[in-house]
């Protein structure tokens, strides 16, 4: 990782450790991390993670890939390099929020293995559960929610995932959830089990 424009800084650390933190919260910080084409449903899975998550007095909080477009990076594009920014950005803020002791949720598209991969070491290896929300392309172009894959098939979007810009799928995903054909309750409580299962949602 690169080293900070600034040099007149310093690394400032709390008055509490993690584990103390988490243990007070009672439960462990992770980054539950949604990647998939657009329109595979990782932003309604991840809501539904969330809620279920929150129901149960776990703290979670989501962050959507279009709501932070519309703030923290609202001035980047879909450009390869701009990808790559908006990933550093997602990741730094979610790694904060699991330090916090949150159970934070992320729904990017993330194309690219090498962006997760460097939001993975940001985070660190055992807090970083990366769900490949594994939904055909063709299943995506029909369900087409915003009518993006028209406007990209029509030439109107350029740089768009699947059609003119590629997608590198997980290789070994925590978890890889198949959701054609099933409920978004479904595809949710499966991801709220394996968080359980591992010890994520109590300390």
């Amino acid at each position: 990782m690169s080293e900070p424009k600034s040099q007149n800084i310093r690394w400032h650390g709390a008055n509490i450790t993690r584990e103390e933190r988490e243990q007070l919260l009672g439960q462990r910080g992770c980054v539950v991390w949604f990647t998939g084409y657009s329109g595979s449903g990782k932003s309604t899975v991840s809501r539904r993670v969330e809620q279920l998550l929150l129901e149960r007095g776990v703290t979670a909080y989501g962050l959507d890939g279009d709501n932070l477009r519309f703030g923290l990076n609202k001035d980047l594009g879909f450009s390869a390099e701009d990808r790559k920014e908006n990933i550093r950005r997602v990741g730094c803020v979610a790694q904060l929020f699991m330090d916090s002791g949150c159970v934070a949720l992320t729904a990017f598209i993330s194309p690219y293995r090498s962006d997760r991969q460097a939001a993975r070491e940001l985070v660190g290896e055992g807090r970083f559960v990366e769900v490949f929300v594994d939904t055909p392309l063709e299943v995506c172009e029909a369900r087409d929610p915003k009518g993006l894959y028209k406007k990209a098939r029509a030439g109107e979007i350029g740089q768009f995932t699947g059609i003119s810009a590629p997608y590198e799928p997980p290789e070994s995903p925590e978890i890889q959830l198949k959701t054609d054909g099933r409920s978004v309750d479904e595809c949710a409580a499966e991801v709220v089990a394996w968080l359980a299962e591992q010890g994520f949602l109590s300390a």
